[in-house]
């Protein structure tokens, strides 16, 4: 090891390159800092190489297999011969590849020092890769999350998890999906639009099980409207494989054959043997406590990203990122609770949320100082172009701002960015109402439902 009295030092040293790490770099050089950034893989961690691109380019190559198979009844005749799964993969290893490119340039020209190899906090100011010490004023841990599995259950052959998923060279005629969360439902949607017999186990008592009740109600009508299966409510026992596939028990005896079983029951903290709590830091679950400003409560340093307890997104670990290198700077910036992060979840069809769910408000704010209102996207004329149905339900304290947006229907996710403005800027009603939303658009069902909120409905 090299002697840690005459090594590099930095302003900020950042563990970890994913969407949190590099986030925290480049908003640390933009504020004068010198930042060395350690990366064991690739920088963009999961969200570019296994993840958020990936996924959503394979979403898009299966969004565009059902608008040919359903083209007839737009008055454009296609046939649908079948799914290249070798071109689809080149296709979006092409978008990686192209991203990777762009962020690999755009770190160098920053002047950001990256440190290649596995990194190992030593102390509250050193990280050791591979063998040689760097030190830095402030440390910023970031080290991202792995693909969970159950106790007992092992991945391996036939039993997958989302990071094989995504590199698969065939596409199997069924699947069995154990969880009917994020990963899940994303999976499920690719794979019935590229033709396979799907079916989602989930021990909760409905898929997307965090989302406000409306949506999941209508959620699971489109997913069986679909012919996507699933069984909700019963808990994973056991799987058996063999050469011809899997079978999947359940406690209560229920069984399920299928090709394959993906495993997507969430992900957890990259943090064991890493040297977080020799250096005296929290852990709990795997996850490193911090206070309300990401800070660890140990030196300088901080933690951003999946590894720190909450919602686990890429966007959310973007900002936190951005928000600790202005807090190391003193610019005193502002929190964003995870409840007013937007979430998108991209099958057919999307869920697009902010805020709180109307179960979440009312134990917030009591019963009755609540209201909702929902906007069927059966008046919306973009959405019948489309082809799509769906909802815009806006959750209100009484006499106040609305607190939650939560949207189901094809592309939603694209109007949550102005969703997150009215929840996080706290608009009323009657102030989003007086806004103009261009015609049409499925942008106007968030101004319908505003205006039938503030009691005023033009449609309803």
């Amino acid at each position: 090891m090299a002697d840690q009295a005459t090594a590099q030092e930095f302003d900020i040293l950042v563990l970890g390159g994913g969407s949190g790490g590099y986030a925290t770099a480049l908003r640390a050089v933009q504020l004068g800092f010198t930042v060395g950034l350690v990366e064991k893989g690739k920088l963009g961690g999961t969200c570019l190489h296994n993840g958020c691109i990936p996924t959503k380019a394979l979403l898009h190559s299966a969004e565009l297999a059902d608008h040919a198979r359903d083209s007839a009844k737009y008055g454009v005749n296609v046939t649908l011969d079948s799914i290249d799964i070798t071109a689809v993969n080149a296709y979006k290893d092409g978008i990686i590849a192209g991203k990777f490119k762009g962020l690999q340039g755009l770190i160098k020209s920053k002047g950001i020092t990256v440190i290649e190899g596995e990194g190992k906090l030593q102390g509250t100011d050193t990280v050791v890769v591979n063998g040689t010490a760097y030190k830095g004023k402030n440390i910023v841990l970031a080290t991202g999350s792995y693909s969970r599995t159950l106790p007992g259950l092992e991945i391996g052959g036939k039993v997958i998890t989302s990071d094989e998923a995504l590199t698969m060279d065939y596409i199997p005629k069924s699947a069995i999906i154990l969880g009917g969360g994020v990963i899940g439902v994303e999976f499920a949607s690719v794979w019935k639009s590229f033709g396979v017999d799907v079916t989602i186990v989930e021990g909760l008592p409905s898929l997307v099980p965090n989302e406000d009740a409306t949506i999941v109600k209508n959620f699971e009508r489109a997913f069986k409207k679909r012919g996507i299966k699933f069984s909700t409510g019963v808990f994973f026992q056991g799987v058996e494989q063999n050469d011809d596939g899997v079978k999947v028990t359940l406690v209560d005896g229920k069984t399920f054959e299928a090709d394959l079983l993906l495993v997507a029951v969430g992900r957890g903290p990259v943090t064991a043997n890493l040297g977080y709590e020799e250096a005296g830091l929290t852990i709990d679950r795997g996850f490193v406590i911090t206070n309300e400003r990401l800070h660890t409560g140990v030196g300088n340093i901080y933690a951003v990203g999946d590894i720190v307890p909450g919602v686990q997104l890429a966007h959310r670990g973007y900002q936190q990122g951005i928000f600790v290198a202005e807090e190391i700077a003193g610019l005193k910036p502002v929190i964003v609770e995870d409840v007013n992060i937007p979430k998108v979840t991209y099958s057919e069809p999307e869920i697009a949320t902010v805020g709180y769910t109307e179960k979440a408000a009312k134990a917030k704010f009591g019963d009755d100082q609540v209201d909702t209102q929902e906007y069927n996207l059966a008046g919306n004329g973009k959405s019948s172009i489309l082809g799509t149905s769906g909802i815009v339900k806006l959750v209100r304290q009484k006499d106040g701002p609305v607190v939650g947006v939560h949207m189901i229907g094809a592309r939603m996710g694209e109007q949550i960015g102005e969703a997150q403005l009215i929840v996080n800027w706290e608009a009323y009603p009657e102030d989003v109402a007086a806004l103009v939303h261009a015609h049409p658009t499925q942008n106007e069902s968030l101004g319908e439902a505003h205006l039938a909120l503030a009691g005023k409905p033009l449609h309803g």
